[in-house]
């Protein structure tokens, strides 16, 4: 009864886990009261929800990676079990694996017998025609899909946080550019005034001049109220649900030209790689099922009993293989499914190489045209302020009515918005150009 007390907990103690909860959390990253450009980057690709969500599948892919190595290990059992019965031929078994027989026995009714047993087993395959091997290539092809993904998504949230910041600045310097304008009419509404009371100017040209203050205040109310949607834009980049904005202009032109102009950096050609891969491997799989297995295992085993007060133990060990001479044209079928299946990656890699190639040529004519616009809208602004400066001190004597100097002023006004647009349009396809050949934004500290 001692043994079989010893065995009861043996069994019993087989069953019982420890486990650990995990109370770590994430605590939100610290951000600066003015913003860089590259600070603002390095924030989102740290705190951005579709950062944390790559992050995560590349932990699942590292999860899957050790579970495919885990048939590179011997596969070990334990079990017990305990159970009553008069059947004659159980309970015959059961006497002979305790060590119990006699001659006294009969052999059509030996009588009700118990048993605990206790058994352990291990086992190892030793050849399934590679399909463990490609099992774990294929894991191994998710894992680096998903660390592909990560980057690409980085890359994506990198040049969205660069275009927002460079927008806040052209909305910030727009939101000047409407108060300059607004400055400027009020300032000619008051000189159209004097000369109104002086009788040298018709009601006509001062409603005109009302009129148009009251279109620069309307512009000065939409550019504020699209200075503050981007703000909060930027804001949702960063993963952020509020907070004040504030930028420093002077660091979002710091960017450099792509040396090497070509799409052999992108992630999404990365990626395709990694789907070939799996493809491949997942080809060398089909094929091994026309392959055998072969198995090998050992085993002990222990039997005893309250009712015969006895214990008897065994021992087995063997190997074993395993062949499908036929199985309806199945293996045949997987094997072809995945050549096409190949075929197919290798033709989507070919038209995204296309794709990915026109995207960065695309790129480049924008920066070209960006570069040129620059030029040009400088010009035009050094233009238009002589012009204004001109048309003011004629209004001022009279010389011209209010509808031109309104005209000059909205020249301006124009040539200013448009140089505003044409300086954050630039350093934004500096941007796009990065990101169309696959670069960072910024160091690669960041990502």
């Amino acid at each position: 009864m001692k043994k079989l007390s010893l065995l009861s907990i043996l069994g019993l103690s087989i069953f019982y886990t420890i486990g650990q909860a995990d109370t770590s959390s994430h605590q939100p990253a610290f951000h600066p009261v003015i913003w860089t450009a590259e600070q603002a980057v390095a924030f989102a690709l740290s705190e951005n929800p579709d950062s944390t969500i790559a992050n995560i599948r590349i932990k699942e892919a590292q999860a899957t990676v050790t579970a495919a190595k885990s048939t590179d290990y011997p596969l070990i059992n334990l079990s017990t079990e305990y159970g009553q019965t008069d059947n004659p031929m159980y309970s015959f078994g059961t006497i002979l694996n305790q060590g119990a027989f006699d001659d006294s026995i009969n052999f059509n009714n030996p009588g009700r017998t118990d048993n605990l047993q206790l058994k352990t087993q291990i086992s190892y395959r030793l050849y399934n025609g590679g399909r463990d091997q490609a099992d774990q290539a294929a894991a191994e092809a998710n894992l680096n899909i998903s660390q592909t993904d990560l980057l690409a998504t980085h890359q994506r949230l990198a040049f969205e946080v660069v275009k927002t910041f460079q927008a806040i600045i052209q909305a910030e310097k727009m939101v000047t550019v409407r108060e300059e304008a607004l400055d400027s009419i009020t300032a000619a509404l008051e000189v159209g005034q004097a000369r109104f009371d002086a009788g040298s100017l018709l009601k006509q040209e001062l409603l005109n001049l009302e009129l148009q203050r009251s279109l620069a205040v309307e512009n000065l109310i939409q550019s504020r109220h699209v200075l503050e949607l981007t703000k909060r834009s930027f804001l949702n980049l960063l993963g952020l649900q509020e907070g004040q904005v504030a930028i420093d202009h002077d660091s979002g032109s710091n960017q450099e030209i792509p040396k090497s102009i070509d799409y052999q950096n992108r992630q999404e050609l990365k990626r395709l790689e990694g789907f070939e891969q799996v493809a491949l491997a997942e080809l060398r799989k089909a094929q091994g099922g026309k392959l055998p297995t072969v198995d090998t295992f050992v085993s002990y085993q222990m039997d005893t009993g309250a009712v015969l007060d006895e214990t008897g133990d065994s021992w087995m060990a063997g190997v074993q293989m395993n062949y499908v001479l036929f199985d309806g044209q199945k293996s045949s079928s997987q094997i072809t499914k995945a050549r096409l299946k190949l075929k197919e990656i290798q033709n989507l890699r070919k038209k995204t190489e296309l794709a990915l190639n026109l995207e960065v040529q695309q790129a480049l004519l924008d920066y070209e045209q960006a570069k040129q616009r620059l030029s040009v809208t400088d010009k035009m602004v050094d233009v238009a302020e002589e012009v204004i400066r001109l048309s003011r001190a004629r209004f001022s004597e009279g010389v011209i009515l209010a509808s031109d100097l309104i005209d000059f002023e909205m020249r301006l006004s124009d040539a200013q918005a448009r140089q505003v647009a044409a300086i954050a349009g630039y350093q934004v396809a500096i941007a796009n150009l990065r990101r169309a050949t696959g670069l960072e934004q910024f160091p690669t500290k960041y990502l």
